[in-house]
């Protein structure tokens, strides 16, 4: 039969494995109780005769479910990446004798362990199926660009090099943005002694050289539809026409608003033309060209201050809460513009904490001390207009004086806004309470108005929009995942992203470009994006079983599911990024993928071996992350750090895509306790599914009730955030359990 299972278990000898461990048990274990045809053991299953063992078996039909009982999922993947089979792994070295003592005493324990691991990748084995690409996958290699700042063109001229075509959208009449109205910038190589040239003409005197790049000026995006490598772009040109092209990826490199000065009333911002911004200190530099710069009524500055950190870095209503990164180099750079057109004008840089960022950032800031620009730490109080000239007061934090001081001009080291769209979650608090991440997003409400104009126009149920961190900048972790968005297939670059300076906006670019290639390529193969890169499952639904219940098209925190008029759930493949969330959402557990379903799982639970209430062995359900919680365990192992005999661990794609199902179903089949391991939550989240963890929080806090209804202590279960770096606690969090189950009992669930 072409659809018939046949298991071929594949037990492996080395690391120390044959040494520990009953071998010739474990391949009767998968035999008998796994249901494997065969089984078989090697000396080193990962070296290229055991790989060739395994590949004929395959090759001569003897197995299509191979099971490899030998180190982690982790480990050997190139080596175990055989085509045409399912694959599951028993992790027998990092999850079994690197974390047991090597002991008569301890032989059993371990032994039983083994044994479980091995029942358990049976167990999934049985119920997985082999991935294909859904057919919705298109390979579109342009890349969609909307900004013509130095993000944009980088974007664009970056992956024209690598050979994809790219188109740049700009709103305006001319390329370059608010680099375009820079005198000079922060310099970019060594000696870093010098502004030099903004570098905006050469760029735009290469895009025009270069044939694979289009540029759309004075252009919008009207909508934006379909997915990656099949993006339906609407495109309004000036005429008022729109016309509509197809792009593989999307990159947003909007770019930023400049804090609006007009509330920083203190510093007479308006009320005199000689208290200025930055950015209008540029123009009265263009304008100089290099000689003594005016001011507006014309005189020759002799005296300028430059106060940094104005309206940022404050809890004041309407101010900035962060540092925007760039300012202080800038000022720095500004002084300079002084110094080189006149050495005896004297500049004022006035800081609290002076940051330059970057390889020359120290350097640049030594050859202003050089230039003779001083910097005095203090916080400036106000600016009082006297005339056409100005005092500034302030507090010197090094003299703890109250001083003031004349200056013909004071210039505002004023922050950074991105110029985001409108953030899709930003729901007021009386929305739906069911909706985890709506209400998530309420409580993280923004500290600083952004625009409400539409960047991206998508025609998605979650909006139209890249959702936003708490300060309005696209949601993208700046470890985890930089450039990557809640909305596959789209990065973001520049200081819509984060606030940086130029030349962080410009290697900003390039990493967006390389993130939109390869994401053009994988939905062209209908593989996932980061963090599953090359994982050609995709959810499926059971659609008389469906409820119509819409948790999983609002917990997805991807918009990777519309519905359809009749309310059932429309899976979008190339969105998806295989987390799962929508699985665990779903009450009647009717969503799956090919190779990871709520069978899969829950076939593991139930594949361990339950020992009596007599047997004094307990058994310790672990649902651990493979993105973070995972890792850790296999690097306390390597660390021969010790956990507890009578764990199962069960590693999930996120913890959003736990369902309680599981839990309900361990506990009832005799587990004595569970401990599910995510990743950390919040603004400072570290979940590679972003909102995962945080939906997962939610479930497992109502977890209480069942446990009631179960007559079942709640401390048989406990979820924790965990990092990748928690090698010597994700030990410590499975003993903890093994301490509470030894003191609240076994389960009265046992056989």
């Amino acid at each position: 039969m072409a659809d018939e299972i046949k298991i071929g278990a594949y037990v492996c000898k080395g690391c120390g494995l044959g040494e520990r461990l009953n071998t010739g048990q474990l391949e009767t274990t998968a035999t008998r109780d796994g249901k494997a045809k065969f089984a078989k053991s090697h000396d080193f299953l990962c070296s290229a005769d055991g790989v060739a063992m395994i590949q004929k078996d395959i090759d001569s039909g003897e197995t299509n479910h191979v099971v490899i009982a030998a180190c982690s999922r982790r480990a050997k993947a190139e080596a175990f990446a055989f085509k045409n089979v399912t694959i599951s792994r028993a992790n027998l070295r990092e999850g079994v004798i690197w974390v047991r003592p090597d002991t008569a005493e301890a032989k059993e324990t371990t032994q039983d362990m083994a044994d479980d691991y091995v029942r358990m990748a049976c167990a999934e084995s049985k119920f997985q199926k082999q991935p294909a690409p859904s057919g919705e996958q298109t390979l579109c290699k342009e890349i969609l660009v909307v900004g013509g700042g130095i993000s944009g063109m980088t974007a664009a001229l970056e992956a024209a090099k690598a050979g994809y075509p790219a188109t740049i959208i700009e709103k305006s009449g001319q390329l370059g943005g608010v680099m375009a109205q820079l005198h000079r910038r922060v310099p970019t190589k060594a000696p870093y002694a010098q502004p030099e040239d903004t570098s905006v003409e050469s760029l735009i005197a290469e895009i025009s050289a270069n044939k694979k790049v289009t540029v759309m000026l004075n252009a919008k995006v009207a909508k934006t539809d379909g997915a990656p490598g099949r993006f339906s772009v609407d495109i309004a040109v000036e005429s008022g026409s729109v016309q509509n092209k197809m792009f593989g990826a999307i990159v947003q490199a909007s770019g930023m608003k400049s804090f609006d000065a007009n509330i920083l009333t203190e510093f007479s911002y308006g009320k005199t033309p000689n208290v200025i911004t930055q950015l209008e200190l540029e123009a009265l530099a263009k304008a100089a060209n290099g000689g003594p710069i005016k001011r507006k009524d014309g005189k020759e500055v002799k005296s300028v201050v430059f106060v940094q950190c104005a309206g940022q870095r404050s809890t004041k209503p309407g101010h900035l809460s962060y540092c925007s990164g760039f300012c202080c180099t800038a000022s720095i750079k500004q002084a300079m513009y002084f110094k080189d057109a006149n050495p005896n004008v004297d500049t004022v840089v006035m800081y609290t904490d002076l940051r330059t960022p970057g390889a020359g950032g120290e350097d640049f800031y030594r050859s202003g001390q050089n230039k003779g620009v001083i910097f005095t730490k203090g916080v400036v109080n106000s600016v009082a207009p006297n005339g056409n000239d100005l005092t500034v007061n302030f507090k010197d934090l090094i003299l703890d004086e109250e001083i003031s001081m004349p200056a013909d001009l004071v210039v505002l080291a004023t922050g950074q806004l991105p110029n985001s769209g409108p953030d899709p979650y930003a729901v007021p608090m009386e929305a739906d309470k069911n909706d985890a991440e709506a209400v998530a997003a309420s409580k993280a409400a923004h500290e600083v108005a952004v625009s409400v104009e539409s960047i991206l126009n998508l025609n998605y149920r979650q909006g139209t929009d890249l959702p936003h961190l708490k300060h309005g900048f696209t949601d993208s972790h700046f470890i985890c995942f930089p450039y990557e968005t809640r909305r596959t297939g789209i990065y973001s670059a520049g200081p819509v992203r984060r606030p940086m300076d130029s030349w962080q906006a410009t290697i900003d670019a390039t990493g967006a470009a390389m993130k939109a290639i390869l994401e053009a390529e994988n939905a062209g193969k209908g593989m996932a994006a980061h963090p599953r890169s090359g994982d050609l499952s995709f959810p499926a639904f059971r659609k008389e079983g469906c409820t119509q219940c819409k948790r999983c098209t609002v917990e997805c925190p991807f918009g990777a599911i519309n519905e359809d008029e009749r309310g059932y759930p429309q899976f979008n493949e190339s969105r998806c990024r295989r987390c799962g969330t929508c699985m665990g959402a779903c009450p009647v557990r009717v969503i799956s993928f090919e190779n990871y379903s709520v069978d899969t799982v829950g076939s593991q639970i139930k594949g361990v071996d339950m020992p009596d209430e007599f047997s004094e062995k307990p058994r310790i359900l672990v649902l651990a992350c493979e993105n973070d919680a995972y890792p850790a365990l296999d690097m306390a192992a390597q660390n021969k750090l010790e956990y507890s005999a009578f764990a199962r661990v069960v590693p999930v794609r996120c913890l959003g895509s736990v369902n309680t199902i599981w839990l309900t179903d361990a506990l009832n089949s005799g587990y004595d306790g569970v401990v599910l391991m995510g990743c950390q939550k919040g603004d400072d989240y570290q979940c590679h599914f972003v909102k995962g963890s945080e939906i997962a929080g939610v479930r497992m806090s109502k977890i209480g009730d069942t446990l009631k209804t179960l007559n079942l202590e709640e401390a048989r279960v406990a979820t924790y955030e965990v990092a990748i770096t928690d090698v010597d606690r994700v030990p410590k969090l499975i003993n903890d359990m093994a301490e509470t189950v030894a003191k609240v009992g076994m389960s009265p669930f046992k056989f």
